[in-house]
């Protein structure tokens, strides 16, 4: 879905995006499943908090190696266009689910954002555990209507000339942004590269950014 480019009152009463909210339905109802499944002994406590060891494992610094290998080698770039989830695993990140990874390219005419308007599903073998906004009512809906008003309450001011791409993951599906790479930047190394990204540019609601005299 695209942002249509239509003009916002910016003086209207938006629901601020926070991480104050009480837990929602689908996660009250995630923990009622999980401990009836534990009461009837389909699975244990030791399976769960293994699957929590290795979601807690995975970190947004995967993610950042593979958009710095794509910035750098142009052959890996286009197999990871093509499928996000075969490229994630020539560089050794497994994935531990039947998820497909789309990988959406920003360019000078189009900004990606990735949002879960169901949940908070999200790239987690190579993103780790979505951040609390993520999972908000507020940015689950307002990333689809406004997306340019809520990027703007992220600092990121995209041109009325740039589309803005909303994509909704889903239970099979996830999405990663691949940020365009910031000028000045010729010199670094892919190490330097990736210790430029962050979890949010990987989402959308930011740019990548690089001051070379601060470096």
């Amino acid at each position: 879905m695209s942002d249509h480019n239509h003009d916002h009152d910016h003086d209207h009463d938006h629901t601020p995006i926070t991480a104050d909210e009480k837990p929602g339905y689908y996660e009250t109802l995630e923990t009622a499943i999980r401990e009836l499944l534990v009461e009837h002994k389909l699975f244990g406590a030791d399976e769960i908090r293994r699957q929590i060891e290795v979601l807690d494992s995975r970190t947004p610094a995967l993610g950042a190696k593979v958009v710095a290998r794509a910035w750098t080698d142009p052959e890996f770039k286009k197999r990871l266009l093509e499928n996000g989830r075969t490229a994630c695993e020539e560089l050794g990140i497994t994935f531990y689910d039947d998820t497909q990874l789309i990988v959406l390219e920003n360019t000078p005419s189009v900004h990606n954002l990735i949002v879960c308007t169901l949940c908070s599903c999200y790239p987690r073998p190579v993103l780790g555990l979505p951040p609390d906004w993520y999972k908000l009512k507020p940015y689950r809906a307002r990333a689809v209507y406004e997306p340019r008003a809520v990027l703007e309450e992220f600092g990121t001011f995209i041109p009325q000339n740039v589309e803005i791409r909303v994509s909704d993951s889903t239970a099979v599906v996830r999405y990663l942004v691949l940020p365009l790479r910031p000028e000045g930047t010729d010199a670094l190394t892919e190490q330097q590269l990736a210790d430029l990204v962050t979890r949010d540019a990987m989402i959308g609601v930011i740019p990548v950014t690089y001051n070379k005299e601060a470096a």
